[in-house]
C-alpha cells in the first residue's frame, strides 16, 4: 500500500516543490506583472489549446485507421482527453494505458492494438518535436547561446527515432517462437502497419509538426498576453525543450519540469525572470485545464464505466491479465 501511495504523492509532491519555488523567487513582482497582462491573448490561448485537441484527434483516428480500428473523431479525441488526464495524477505517464483497455471496450481492440497505437503516437509526437526544434535551432543560434545540452535533447530523439524505424524495417525478419519474441513482433507488425509506408508517414509526420506548431501558437499568444518581446524561434525552442524534457515521466504530467525548462529558456532570451516564470506557468496551465475540463466530458461520453477504468488506474489496478493477450 505504500509503495502505491509513494509512488503517486512522491513525484506530486517534487511537481508542487518546483512551480512552488519558482513562483517563491519572484512573489513581490507577480502581482505587479499579472495587472499589465492582455487578457484577451490569454482566450485566444485557450481557444488554439482546443484546436490542438482536435488535431490530436484527427491523427489519433488515423493510426487507428491503420490498424483496422474505424472510429470517429469524438471518440478518437475522447481517448486521448482520458489518457492524458489521467497521466495529469499517475506518475510514470501510466494513464496512457488507459486507452488500451477503452478500445479493447468499446471496439474489442486487442491490447497489442491498443500498445500499438501509443507507439505510434508517441514516437511521432517525440521524433517531430525534435524536428521542429532542428528547424528553429540554426536561426536561434545565430542570436543566442545555447547550453549544448540543449542540442544534445534534440539530436538524441531523431537518432533514437532513426534506429526504431529501422528496427520496424528489419523486424519481419525476425522468426522465433518464443512467447515474448513472438508478442513483440505482433506490436512491431502493427506499427509497421499504422506508420511505415508512404502514405501514413506523410500524414503522421505532417500532423505531428502542426501539431506542435500549434502548441508552440498557444505559449507565444501567453508571451504576447505580458507583452514581452520574445522572439518567435525562442519560443519554439522552449516548448520543444520543454515537451522533450516533460518526456521523461518524473513528475505527474511534467508539472515542475515542463515550467522550468521554459523558464530557463526564456531566462537565456533576456526575458525577466518573473514574466519567464509567468510565462511558463500559466502556458502549462492552459493546456492541463484543457485537458482535465475535456476529460471530464470524455467520461460523459463513454458513460460510467469509464470513470470506474479511471479510478482502477489510479490505485494501480487495472486489470492483471495477459496486457497483450487477444
Amino acid at each position: 500500500m505504500w509503495k502505491k501511495i509513494s509512488a503517486i504523492v512522491i513525484p506530486t509532491l517534487v511537481a508542487v516543490g518546483i512551480v512552488a519555488y519558482m513562483l517563491y523567487r519572484v512573489w513581490d513582482d507577480l502581482l505587479l506583472t499579472l495587472e499589465h497582462a492582455v487578457m484577451p491573448f490569454l482566450f485566444a490561448a485557450i481557444g488554439i489549446c482546443v484546436a490542438a485537441w482536435i488535431l490530436r484527434g484527427l491523427r489519433y483516428r488515423f493510426i487507428l485507421q491503420g490498424l483496422d480500428i474505424r472510429k470517429n473523431l469524438g471518440f478518437s479525441t475522447a481517448c486521448i482527453f482520458i489518457s492524458q488526464t489521467a497521466n495529469l495524477i499517475v506518475p510514470a505517464r501510466l494513464g496512457d494505458l488507459v486507452r488500451m483497455f477503452i478500445l479493447k471496450h468499446e471496439d474489442d481492440a486487442t491490447y497489442s492494438q491498443g500498445f500499438s497505437s501509443l507507439v505510434v503516437e508517441r514516437v511521432f509526437d517525440i521524433l517531430m518535436i525534435a524536428v521542429l526544434g532542428a528547424l528553429a535551432l540554426p536561426f536561434i543560434l545565430a542570436v543566442l547561446a545555447v547550453p549544448d545540452w540543449f542540442v544534445t535533447a534534440i539530436v538524441i530523439p531523431l537518432a533514437a527515432g532513426g534506429i526504431f524505424f529501422l528496427v520496424l524495417l528489419g523486424s519481419g525478419r525476425v522468426k522465433s517462437e518464443n512467447r515474448i519474441i513472438v508478442v513483440i513482433q505482433r506490436m512491431l507488425d502493427e506499427v509497421k502497419q499504422a506508420s511505415l509506408n508512404p502514405r501514413a508517414l506523410i500524414a503522421l509526420s505532417g500532423s505531428s509538426l502542426l501539431i506542435w506548431f500549434v502548441d508552440v501558437l498557444v505559449c507565444f499568444a501567453v508571451v504576447l498576453m505580458f507583452q514581452e518581446p520574445v522572439p518567435f524561434g525562442v519560443v519554439i525552442l522552449a516548448i520543444v525543450i520543454g515537451n522533450l524534457v516533460k518526456a521523461v515521466p518524473i513528475t505527474p504530467g511534467g508539472v515542475g519540469t515542463y515550467e522550468l525548462a521554459l523558464a530557463l529558456t526564456f531566462g537565456l532570451a533576456g526575458t525577466p525572470a518573473v514574466t519567464a516564470t509567468l510565462i511558463a506557468v500559466i502556458d502549462h496551465l492552459i493546456k492541463n485545464l484543457v485537458t482535465l475540463i475535456g476529460g471530464v466530458g470524455s467520461i460523459y461520453y463513454f458513460g460510467d464505466w469509464s470513470m470506474d477504468l479511471l479510478k482502477k488506474a489510479f490505485n494501480r489496478e487495472i486489470e492483471k491479465e495477459d496486457t497483450f493477450g487477444g
